[in-house]
């Protein structure tokens, strides 16, 4: 069915209901991995390339004091509630992804929103320019940056945290042995896993820097009815929230 013609500042059905619930499951998932996440790297407060670590190695590329009380889960150090918290949480998220990708296909959402156009890359210069100068276009369709910045959460920052976290597990090591060593090792993947958190939490920081400066009350009406409003100010299929 064909998409019905511009009509600006006209209130539309933006977001699926498969999309909306997907989205707030990885939010809830992604706060306690991240704090669980630095309750179990307290214990060890150091990263290393390769497969070892420890005292008797000169491989470590990062080592801190460790994260405050009131930034990890449980708030004191209990590594093996902080484990039991994490993989909790680590299963709901890949079987969320899994869902979203399903859901996605049949709605199409992957390929009418995700999936990069030719006229994405022609539009990508002047979207970059809009949001250097704070100029947000409410649209039908997302940006070329929103598909970029989307499409790397979905398509290489949580693959890439899901891979590293199960090359660190001695469990599935047993089973897939060749899995850490795609990563360059145990400590490599922990290296990498820890990188990705990081990725994905500038992700959020921007992501809410860019719903605040995009009008909060439309961008969150979005994701929590699927109703959205289109902005009035030009014709266009970029957006931004």
């Amino acid at each position: 069915m064909p998409d019905r013609p511009y009509n600006p500042g006209r209130l539309i059905k933006r977001q699926k209901l498969a999309t909306r619930v997907t989205h707030w499951t990885w939010a809830v998932c992604l706060f306690f991995l991240l704090l669980s996440g630095l309750q179990i790297f307290n214990a060890h407060p150091a990263l290393y390339l390769g497969d070892q670590s420890g005292f008797t190695y000169e491989n470590a590329i990062l080592e801190i004091e460790g994260f405050p009380s009131w930034l990890i889960i449980p708030s004191t150090q209990d590594l093996a509630t902080g484990r039991v918290v994490h993989f909790f949480f680590a299963w709901i998220l890949v079987m969320t992804l899994a869902l979203w990708l399903v859901a996605s296909l049949f709605n199409r959402h992957l390929r009418k929103d995700l999936l990069p156009t030719a006229r994405d890359a022609k539009n990508l210069v002047p979207d970059i320019r809009d949001h250097l100068k704070l100029r947000f276009i409410h649209a039908v369709r997302y940006s070329p940056l929103q598909k970029l910045a989307y499409g790397g959460v979905l398509f290489v920052l949580f693959p890439l945290i899901i891979l590293t976290g199960l090359a660190m597990s001695p469990g599935m090591n047993a089973v897939m042995p060749w899995l850490p060593e795609l990563f360059g090792g145990r400590q490599s993947a922990r290296t990498v896993h820890f990188a990705v958190m990081v990725l994905l939490v500038l992700f959020f920081v921007v992501h809410m820097a860019m719903i605040l400066l995009a009008g909060p009350f439309n961008e969150l009406r979005s994701i929590v009815t699927g109703r959205y409003r289109l902005s009035p100010r030009r014709k266009s299929e970029a957006s931004h929230g």
